[in-house]
C-alpha cells in the first residue's frame, strides 16, 4: 500500500461573507510550532482591506439595527457552532501554539465560554450603560448606547483562537461590524472561525478577516474614511502601533491601544460604543 500524498489546503481570505481570493494572487506558508508544513494562507493586499471595509460598513446598517436579543442569539449560536467543531479547533491550537492537547482543550473551551458570555451581554448592555438622567427641569433625559460603526481589529498574534475571541465578540454583540487582520502566523484557527461563521446567522460583512501582515494592510485600514474605531491590541511592535494610531486620527477614530487587557469586562465593550442623550419634555 503505498503512502498517500498531502493535499496542501490554500485557504482564502473572508470577505463579505464569501471566500475571495487575494487581489494579488499571493499566498504565504503556515508552519506548526514545530516548523511542519500546515496550510497556504492568502497574503491580504491593500485592495482587499478596502473590499473588507466596504463589506463591513453595508453590513453595518442591517446589523446594528437588528434587536439586541435577536443579536444575541446569533451570537449564541456561533458558540454552538465553534463547540461542534471543538476537535478540529484543539488540533488547530495545539499545532499552532505548540501546546499539550489538555492545554489546547482549556484555550478552546475558554473561547467557546467567552463567546457565549459576550453574547449574553447584547439585551443587557442598554440597561447597564444607559440610564434616565437627573434634571433640573420638567424633562425626561435619557441616554442610551449605540454601536460606534466599522471596528478594525489587530487580533494577537500568539493567542490564535482565545486571543481573537476575546477581541472579537465584544465588538459584535452592540451592533459593530468588524475588519479583522488575524495572527500572522497562526492564522488557522481564525480561517476556521472564518468558516463558522459563514454556515451560521451572521449575515455576510458583519465580520470580515484578513490573513496577512498587519504592517502592510494596517496603514490602508486605519487611515481609511469608513473605519470609526480600531483596535490595536495584536500590535507588538511599538513604532508600528504609534503610527497606525496616527493614520487613525484622519478622522478622528476611537483607538483601543496595545496592552489593554482582554479577559471578559464589560470595558472590552464600551469603547466602542456611542451614548445618545435625548430629552422629551414632561406631560407632553
Amino acid at each position: 500500500m503505498t503512502d498517500r500524498l498531502d493535499v496542501r489546503k490554500t485557504y482564502k481570505l473572508f470577505i463579505g461573507g464569501a471566500f475571495p481570493r487575494s487581489e494579488s494572487g499571493r499566498t504565504y506558508e503556515v508552519s506548526s510550532s514545530r516548523g511542519k508544513f500546515l496550510a497556504n494562507a492568502s497574503k491580504a493586499s491593500r485592495k482587499d482591506a478596502r473590499d473588507a471595509v466596504g463589506a463591513a460598513r453595508k453590513a453595518f446598517g442591517g446589523w446594528s439595527k437588528r434587536t439586541p436579543y435577536n443579536r444575541g442569539q446569533i451570537l449564541y449560536r456561533v458558540a454552538e457552532v465553534l463547540e461542534g467543531r471543538r476537535d478540529q479547533l484543539v488540533a488547530e491550537v495545539r499545532a499552532a501554539e505548540g501546546v499539550s492537547e489538555r492545554r489546547a482543550i482549556a484555550i478552546v473551551d475558554a473561547a467557546v465560554d467567552t463567546w457565549v458570555w459576550y453574547a449574553g451581554w447584547a439585551d443587557k448592555l442598554s440597561q447597564v450603560t444607559g440610564n434616565a438622567n437627573q434634571v433640573n427641569g420638567p424633562f425626561f433625559n435619557l441616554t442610551s448606547p449605540e454601536p460606534t460603526g466599522v471596528v478594525a481589529i489587530a487580533a494577537p498574534q500568539d493567542s490564535s483562537l482565545l486571543g481573537l475571541v476575546e477581541v472579537l465578540a465584544p465588538v459584535l454583540l452592540s451592533g459593530n461590524t468588524a475588519v479583522v487582520v488575524s495572527s500572522y502566523e497562526r492564522p488557522l484557527p481564525a480561517i476556521t472561525l472564518s468558516e463558522i461563521l459563514s454556515t451560521s446567522d451572521v449575515p455576510g460583512g458583519v465580520v470580515n478577516i484578513l490573513t496577512g501582515d498587519i504592517v502592510e494592510v494596517g496603514p490602508w485600514i486605519a487611515s481609511h474614511l469608513d473605519v470609526n474605531a480600531l483596535d490595536l491590541t495584536g500590535v507588538v511592535d511599538p513604532d508600528v502601533a504609534r503610527d497606525l494610531e496616527a493614520e487613525a486620527a484622519v478622522n478622528l477614530k476611537r483607538v483601543l491601544r496595545p496592552g489593554t487587557p482582554t479577559a471578559q469586562s464589560l470595558a472590552r465593550i464600551t469603547p466602542f460604543l456611542e451614548h445618545k442623550t435625548v430629552w422629551h419634555p414632561i406631560g407632553v
